[in-house]
Formats: structure tokens, C-alpha cells, sequence
């Protein structure tokens, strides 16, 4: 027998007929529903991650706050989100992650029927089974993550790379030059100081923040890069402050990145080389925080670790190396770059082997390839001053060494891209198992 109790959350702007017209059902029990009515959607978040159990949340569209994050923190609680429109939609809520639309004026019988098709009463809670989303299957290109430790050259080092691959044909049509996108993925990012770009809006900011209400279009997101005819690639300009990071919601940031991946032949990443999360922290905040790293270096096809020779360098090189092999980036599609290495071809190869058997006594169940040596270079700094492309001179060894394994590394699969994975709970433990 079916269970038809239904648990619904409702939230809209005040004075909303609806949200009224579904408490008199519920009171009257004209509707076999539980209504409960929110006043906000931070009051909607704090109740689906509380340990009560919802069949469904009622969100209007034209209440502040209704995005793809609200919808898919529901979905996360195994609860069902409806959207409630106008006469004409003004988003393609389905596409968002919504499983069902009413028009208005809401009908008790539209109403219940929505229910019985996509929610189920709280006593068997246990037989939800995840919404799933489409996934789309246009073809994406293929991602570089540069990253370091500060002051490591990563910057310079993605700005080379970038410029160098703009220069191939495209390997989709051969006879036009490869789409390449730069993003400036670094908590202190330097990208638009460093492409002497000025006024930096739009930015990572604008285009995370697109992506709360819709789905835009390949030209929709490349209008969000700047170009960049010196250099032959776009460029999107990074967080403004630091703290910005705040700003940046995991659903809608991780669909961005899954957008842009989309639009460009090629997209680089200048990355930080910080991976912290939660399970290693305690922090929930640490991990949002670490977020763009996080993703970017799982996804990507091919990383670029940046390090300065040294014993400080070094040092922090191999603890980013444990800490992406940590966060399971295989070894094959790590690419680690020494500047400043010794000129001296013995030097580099003492180096070399030094790097490899600490790396080895590091992590023993992984094999590192041999690093690429970049001697020291003191000539860059005109070359950043006037906004202009480093010297392929500098870089050549790195652009070609990224060329070389591009080739011989199968790309990765597109479809589970930036897609977040469900996190098993033992039932018994901290934390929810609803």
C-alpha cells in the first residue's frame, strides 16, 4: 500500500497565493501533505540539513535565492525540488535540476499528482533513488592544470603554455588555429595584472554567477574572456580579493568549469598548488576554499607542477606531489617543472635523481616521470612590464615536453567532468544517512 504522507516544504515571496492556497489543503486535509511554510531559503537549506526527513520543497521561481544550488542541496537530501512558474517559465528549470514544474494558478489535484510522480512519503525513505540530471554530451576539450607554490613561476608558466598551443591547428578542423582559454583559477590571481587587461569585470566571478539560473551557450561563455591578440588566446580574469572565494558556490562552480571546459579547444588553468579538505581538516570552509584546485587538478588531463630548485622548493614540490597523488591524480598526468635548475648538464642529472628516489621514498606506490629542468632566466620581467608574450626561448623545453605528453595521454572521459560524486556514510556515524 502506498504511503501518501507527504512532508512538503514551501518557499516564495510574501503574500504569495499558493503558499497560501497549499496551507488551507494541508490544514484541511484536502491534501495528504504536511506543509510547512519557509520564510526564506537559508531557512529551506537549514531544514534539508537537518536530520528530518521532506518528500519535496516548493520553490517559486520569482523568490530571491532559487538556483541551481538551493535545487541540488535538495536533491542531495533526498528531497524532490518543484519549481513553481508563472504561466511562461522564465528558465529552463528542468535543465537546472528541478524534477518538475506547476504553473500557476497551482490545483490541489496538479499538485498531488506532481507528488505521487516524483516524491514519496517519509516512511520509505530508505527506497529514494537519486535524480539524475542531463549531462551534456557536447564534445569538451582538453584541460591543463598549472599550479605551484607561490612565487614558483606558475603564472608564467601557464601564460607560456597557453600561447604556445594557441599557435597549433585545431585538432578538431586542421585549418583553424585551436581555441584556447586561460583561466585564472589562483586565490591572489595575477592573470589580469600580468595581461595588463585593466578593468576586470567580467571575471570568474560574473560567469560562476551566470550559471545559479542557467545553462548558457559555448558563445555565451566565451564572451565572459577577454581576448588577447598578443598573446592568441582568452583570457578570464580571476578573483578580485582574495576573500572572494566565499562567493563561489560549489554547484554552480563546478558547472561553470564544466562549461568552459566545453567551449574551448584547450583550456589552461593557473591554479594554487593547496588541495586541503575536509577529511584532512575537519573544515568544510577549507575545502570550499581549495575548491577550484581541488577540481581542477582531478580533472585535468594533464598537470603541471611548478618548483623552484632549492631545498625549500623541493620540499614543497614533493609535498604537492603526495598530495595529488592523495587526491588521485595518476602520476602519468603529472608533469613536474624545476626553474631556476642548474645550467650544468651533471647538476641537473644529480637533481633528477635526487627528486625521483625522494619521491619514490615518498610515495612508493607511484612512479614519477622525469621532471623538466628550466634553467634561470632574468630577461622576462620587460616582457610582462609591456603585457607582451614570454619568449618561447624560455619555455620551449616545458611547451614541448607538454606537446609530447599530451599525445601519449588518452584524454579523459567528458562525461563525468566536474561532476560531483555521493559520499557514503556509515549508518551509526556522524553525519546523516537520509
Amino acid at each position: 500500500m502506498r504511503d501518501e504522507h507527504f512532508v512538503v516544504l514551501g518557499v516564495a515571496r510574501p503574500r504569495t497565493t499558493w503558499l497560501t492556497d497549499i496551507g488551507r489543503w494541508a490544514n484541511s486535509s484536502m491534501l495528504p501533505i504536511e506543509f510547512i511554510r519557509c520564510v526564506s531559503i537559508d531557512e529551506v537549506r537549514s531544514r534539508l540539513h537537518s536530520d528530518r526527513r521532506f518528500s519535496a520543497v516548493l520553490l517559486g521561481e520569482d523568490c530571491t535565492g532559487v538556483d541551481r544550488d538551493v535545487i541540488e542541496t535538495a536533491r542531495d537530501a533526498g528531497c524532490v525540488p518543484i519549481v513553481i512558474t508563472d504561466s511562461t517559465p522564465r528558465r529552463d528549470w528542468l535543465a537546472l535540476g528541478a524534477a518538475d514544474t506547476l504553473s500557476q494558478p497551482v490545483t490541489p489535484h496538479h499538485l498531488l499528482a506532481a507528488l505521487r510522480d516524483h516524491a514519496i512519503g517519509v516512511d520509505h525513505r530508505s527506497r529514494v533513488r537519486p535524480l539524475e540530471t542531463s549531462v551534456d554530451s557536447s564534445p569538451t576539450g582538453r584541460l591543463i592544470a598549472v599550479l605551484g607554490p607561490g612565487g614558483s613561476g606558475t603564472s608564467t608558466t601557464a601564460m607560456a603554455i597557453a600561447s604556445h598551443l594557441a599557435a597549433q591547428p585545431s585538432r578538431r578542423h586542421e585549418s583553424t588555429p585551436t581555441r584556447v582559454g586561460l583561466i585564472d583559477a589562483s586565490l591572489n590571481a595575477d592573470q589580469a595584472l600580468l595581461h595588463d587587461l585593466g578593468d576586470v569585470v567580467p571575471g570568474l566571478q560574473e560567469l560562476v554567477d551566470l550559471h545559479r539560473t542557467a545553462n548558457p551557450t559555448s558563445d555565451e561563455v566565451r564572451s565572459f574572456f577577454w581576448s588577447s591578440p598578443r598573446h592568441g588566446y582568452d583570457v578570464l580574469p580571476g578573483l578580485r580579493r582574495h576573500r572572494d572565494w566565499s562567493t563561489l558556490r560549489r554547484r554552480t562552480t563546478l558547472a561553470a568549469l564544466a562549461s568552459i571546459h566545453r567551449s574551448f579547444d584547450l583550456v589552461v588553468a593557473d591554479s594554487d598548488a593547496d588541495f586541503e579538505g575536509e577529511s584532512a581538516t575537519g573544515s568544510i570552509d577549507i575545502e570550499d576554499r581549495n575548491l577550484l584546485a581541488r577540481e581542477l587538478a582531478k580533472n585535468a588531463d594533464l598537470v603541471v607542477l611548478t618548483a623552484r630548485a632549492g631545498i625549500t622548493g623541493l620540499n614543497r614540490a614533493l609535498h604537492a606531489l603526495r598530495e595529488l597523488a592523495e587526491l588521485g591524480v595518476e602520476t602519468d598526468r603529472i608533469l613536474l617543472v624545476i626553474l631556476g635548475a642548474p645550467r650544468s648538464t651533471r647538476h641537473r642529472s644529480e637533481l633528477s635523481r635526487t627528486i625521483l628516489r625522494l619521491f619514490d621514498e615518498t610515495v612508493p606506490s607511484h612512479s614519477l616521470p622525469i621532471p623538466v629542468m628550466v634553467p634561470l632566466r632574468r630577461d622576462l620581467e620587460p616582457f610582462l612590464h609591456d603585457g607582451t608574450a614570454p619568449p618561447r626561448s624560455a619555455f620551449g623545453s616545458i611547451t614541448a615536453a607538454v606537446s609530447d605528453r599530451l599525445q601519449q595521454i588518452e584524454p579523459r572521459d567528458p562525461r563525468p567532468s566536474f561532476q560531483t560524486a555521493p559520499i557514503a556514510i556509515i549508518p551509526g556515524h556522524l553525519g546523516r544517512t537520509a
